[in-house]
């Protein structure tokens, strides 16, 4: 096992003696060795929390552990039946959406969706940026799903689950073919990514953007490199990100940046600053949603905070559960994107401020749905008359 060292055993040690270090340790599993991990962002690798046992890595006195391969990326492919998800969520601004692979190698410590590789009988830890899923398939359905008899078009969202650019799709390209698919149908999309690879598509991206069609994001959490690099190993450099919203203005491509999450105490301070570096990127829009730690995210973040940002641990805890409610995470609808308490609205007021100085939001992209014509090609079923 490794342990935290000394100094965060005196940082962490509260005034009952109580070893917050090592609570967080024993409640999340054995923490991997940096030799296996490195390049990746969780530290823990805990068994999911459907699996009846609960198996984790130990020194037995042989330095065994020293021997385990390090974490590499492995794709597998999943073949799904159906590729578009639906959802009644009265918070959010969509009610489909597509995810074309499963896992995220981008490794963001922070990311909601790490508890969904549970359902996968995988850890949400590191096999969640490490074990992935391609959908190559997932081009196919759509098309077919697009053609059914009745279905009504209305804006489908990618990028909200797990990154559609994330480094595998530079060589499975299933991204690229669903972007041909509603090109085709003139169907509306929303793309929400931290990767610089969506520029790769602005051929297509910008031809739907001119019928009022496609708008993309950038989520920025950070202006510091080094935090992003330890917060999100294997996304685009802030840098790179701001590049891609240059570039996709430019392009005509409505754009926006998402300053998601926020963190308090550790990047609740840059709202401005990114939202300045945001407009002058040529960003239209501006978004924001505050740090979400659900199930075994929870114990994931408090490793890496603990591990990276020790002097920061409570403070960063303590601003967090006065806008949960005293807790890590409060999932009620309303309250689970923003938050509530004076800690809160400060946030709120600080973004709402700086987006009316800087003339953000000022109009909001709304996608057409007018122009939408069923496919007719390939992998769609004929009509018998």
């Amino acid at each position: 096992m490794q342990d935290v060292n000394l100094a965060d055993r005196a940082a962490f040690s509260g005034p009952n003696g109580i070893d917050i270090a090592n609570h967080i340790i024993n409640e999340a599993g054995l923490r991997v060795g940096f030799g296996r991990r490195r390049g990746r962002g969780a530290g823990l690798n805990p068994t999911g929390r459907f699996e009846p046992f609960a198996r984790s890595s130990f020194d037995d006195g042989w330095s065994t552990l020293d021997e385990l391969p390090a974490f590499k990326t492995e794709v597998q492919v999943e073949k799904p039946k159906t590729i578009i998800t639906r959802n009644s969520s009265p918070d959010i601004s969509f009610d489909r959406s597509v995810n074309p692979y499963r896992g995220c190698e981008h490794g963001c410590v922070y990311c909601f969706a790490r508890p969904t590789h549970a359902y996968m009988g995988m850890s949400p830890g590191l096999d969640f940026e490490s074990k992935l899923f391609a959908k190559p398939n997932a081009a196919e359905l759509l098309e077919a799903e697009l053609s059914k008899p009745g279905y009504q078009p209305r804006s489908i969202a990618i990028g909200t689950n797990t990154d559609p650019y994330q480094p595998i799709e530079k060589s499975w390209r299933v991204m690229r073919q669903i972007l041909e698919v509603l090109e085709a149908a003139n169907h509306p999309v929303g793309i929400v990514t931290k990767s610089a690879l969506v520029t790769r598509d602005i051929d297509i991206l910008s031809r739907m953007a001119a019928k009022g069609l496609a708008r993309v994001a950038l989520s920025v959490t950070t202006l510091d490199r080094t935090l992003a690099r330890a917060m999100e190993p294997r996304a685009a450099t802030p840098a790179k990100r701001l590049e891609a919203v240059k570039a996709l203005s430019e392009a005509g491509i409505p754009t926006m940046v998402m300053t998601a999450p926020i963190i308090p105490g550790l990047t609740d301070s840059e709202i401005e600053r990114l939202l300045e570096a945001a407009k002058t990127a040529g960003a239209k829009e501006a978004g924001y949603v505050l740090l979400r730690l659900p199930l075994e995210v929870s114990p994931l973040f408090k490793e890496w905070l603990l591990r990276h940002y020790p002097n920061r641990y409570r403070h960063v805890l303590a601003l967090l559960r006065s806008m949960r409610d005293g807790k890590d995470y409060d999932a009620e609808w309303g309250k689970r994107m923003r938050g509530t308490g004076p800690y809160a609205f400060q946030i709120r007021r600080r973004f709402e401020m700086a987006v009316k100085r800087l003339g953000l939001n000022e109009e909001r992209t709304s996608l057409r749905t007018d122009l939408f014509t069923p496919p007719k090609g390939a992998g769609v079923q004929l009509s018998l008359l």
